[in-house]
């Protein structure tokens, strides 16, 4: 057996040891936890972690684990039952400075995950949680855009010095906007301006009353088109960072038709904290400071607010009288990027704002060098609850000034918002500012909570199934085989250690569908040794030598079994690529086992026949 080489035992050796490696981390089952992420207000530090366990420990709940890991807090429990109760003790004792939300908590051991080798996410379908259909409101889309486009038309016509009466939206939604000018020259003129600064708005020229000339301005179809389209995709990307809170592992979001969003969050079981994530919205105020600091204070403490004023607080709980005037407003901002004042290396958002938003702050800045503006951080969040059997959602809104400084020069377009407590924060504004935003109001139409118990009962039956499956193969292949047979055996168990180690190390999560094609692998790869062996019989029968009928069989079984194969792949990928949900699953893990079963097919049982049999005087074989 010399046509076997060292080196290519060596090659078989590493990658069998590293397949057992990197799927062994699927032994150890996660357990359920709950998990602690700080809102703006709080601290996730040892002081927390003694006061969840003060709280624990007062509702006489036991805790396996209770550990600061990164940005959040995770306690582990025995069982559900436990995890809920837990979570709800600690809901009462943290309050609405912090998000409680169900996770699952890895028993990986260290060394295991500090070389990167961790157990496969399960599905919706395994380890149970929540299913939401949400649409998107395409009216909101229109109105906003309309507006914006109204309020552009305006400051372009002042720039170019033409008269107008009036630039208001039409009384029917997605008609445009009107402009009102006062003779048939200025609507030619405006035409053009608008024509020449908005080529995305087609102009049409209206009714004539007297000296009422009328210009109506609409998006163009397939622009109008393109807004809602990027609303959902900006919908799909903020719902992504807002879902990364709650710690899900692999959830799916995903666009239905032209405006729908599905959702579905794996291990999740509260429904109304996932619908108070998703359905949160965040922004800033830029507006005028408006008297002296022992103003604030007084209107604090007696009440009384100047009429043209608002009170808030600021970060630190001092008071400060803001004009109700809004110079600039978080959806009019272009870009956000978070990084650190040059000056102070404290850190700040990056802001770009639109052309309205922009003269504005421009005309702001102006007139009020040496005076204060405030920042004010404005979140709304849409709290869930049932009460009498029926769900009743309370809109919640949270203002505080995040930024109170002096106008130390005139600004308008690109400036810096500073005053933030830490470089996450400035991270996390900019992303609700450029794309944490919804770009339009979302409405949950359908959803469904799936219990872990169908989960647990799934994978009972899954796990099942595929040993089952397994040792019936392993059974008539040893009976039919004898000793190529057992060969073929230990490669089939391989070839499943492999699968899953490749099928860890990607990410892929693992659903039923994905366990029946791990079912269906294992049943194909064993056709790949019934080809050799029923070969290696040919061999024999022809009446070559036993050593000639092992390489034989494995020479001329090759080209039939890559040519099987390669239709299977071919399949594979056309399931990979055009399928969707359970047929993506179900082809992702098809096409992994066909590769690595091509591998342990051949080239394992052929390193295991060559360790058997090389070197040795054979007048017979068992096969």
């Amino acid at each position: 057996m010399s046509d076997f080489p060292r080196w290519k035992y060596f090659l078989v050796a590493i990658v069998l040891v590293l397949g057992i490696v990197y799927a062994l981390p699927n032994v150890f089952m996660p357990v359920p936890a709950v998990q602690i992420t700080a809102n703006r207000n709080g601290l996730i530090d040892q002081a927390l972690e003694q006061k969840v366990g003060a709280a624990l420990k007062q509702q006489n709940i036991a805790y396996q684990d209770l550990a600061l890991t990164g940005d959040h807090l995770l306690a582990s429990f025995a069982n559900g039952d436990v995890q809920k109760s837990a979570a709800d003790a600690i809901k009462a004792a943290l309050g609405d400075d912090y998000t409680v939300a169900f996770n699952l908590r890895s028993t990986v051991p260290h060394w295991l995950t500090a070389i990167g080798a961790r157990s496969m996410p399960l599905g919706l379908d395994l380890q149970g949680g929540v299913h939401f259909l949400m649409e998107v409101d395409q009216n909101d889309v229109i109105d906003k855009q309309e507006t914006r486009y109204a309020d552009d038309i305006r400051t372009s016509l002042r720039d170019k010095h033409i008269q107008y009466d009036s630039v208001s939206r039409n009384a029917t939604r997605g008609q445009g906007v009107a402009v009102v000018l006062r003779s048939a020259a200025d609507r030619t003129a405006a035409a053009n301006a608008i024509a020449a600064d908005y080529p995305d708005l087609a102009t049409q020229d209206g009714a004539v009353t007297g000296d009422r000339f009328v210009l109506n301005a609409a998006l163009r179809p397939e622009k109008l088109r393109e807004f809602s389209l990027n609303a959902i995709r900006q919908n799909l990307g903020t719902l992504r960072n807002r879902i990364n809170a709650l710690g899900v592992s692999e959830p799916i979001i995903q666009q239905q038709g032209d405006s729908r969003i599905i959702v579905e969050l794996a291990g999740v079981q509260d429904t109304a904290e996932a619908k108070k994530l998703i359905g949160a919205t965040a922004t800033l105020e830029y507006r005028g400071g408006y008297g002296t600091p022992q103003q604030a204070i007084d209107a604090a403490r007696t009440g009384n607010v100047p009429p043209d004023a608002r009170l808030y607080k600021g970060q630190d709980g001092r008071p400060y009288l803001l004009s109700k005037k809004i110079i600039a407003r978080g959806d009019q901002l272009v870009d956000a990027s978070s990084g650190f004042d040059q000056q102070s290396g404290t850190p700040m958002v990056s802001v770009t704002l639109n052309a309205a938003a922009a003269k504005s702050m421009l005309d702001y800045t102006t007139a009020n060098v040496g005076k204060p503006m405030g920042v004010v951080y404005i979140e709304r969040v849409v709290d869930t609850k049932i009460v009498d059997g029926k769900e009743v959602r309370t809109p919640k809104v949270t203002e505080e000034v995040i930024n109170y400084a002096t106008v130390n020069g005139v600004f308008g377009k690109n400036f810096q918002t500073t005053g933030l407590r830490s470089p996450k924060e400035a991270s996390e504004l900019a992303l609700l500012l450029k794309g944490g935003s919804l770009a339009a109001p979302i409405d949950i139409v359908e959803e469904r909570v799936i219990g872990p118990s169908l989960g647990q009962d799934n994978i009972a039956k899954g796990l099942k199934a595929v040993l089952i499956g397994l040792g019936l193969v392993l059974l008539a292949a040893a009976i039919y085989y004898k000793l190529f047979g057992l060969v073929a055996d230990v490669a089939l168990f391989f070839n499943l250690v492999l699968l899953v180690a490749v099928m860890s190390m990607i990410g892929v999560t693992l659903t039923m569908p994905g366990i029946a094609g791990i079912v269906l692998t294992l049943g194909m790869a064993i056709d790949a040794n019934v080809l050799i062996c029923e070969r290696v019989r040919e061999e024999l029968r022809n009446g070559s030598t036993p050593l000639a009928a092992i390489r034989a069989g494995y020479e001329k079984a090759w080209a039939t079994i890559l040519d099987a194969n390669v239709t299977h792949l071919i399949a594979a990928l056309a399931l990979t690529t055009m399928g969707s949900g359970p047929i993506k699953g179900f082809g992702v893990t098809l096409l992994i086992g066909i590769l690595t079963s091509m591998f342990t097919s051949v080239t394992v049982t052929h390193a295991i026949t060559a360790l058997i049999h090389g070197g040795r005087k054979l007048k017979t074989l068992s096969v």
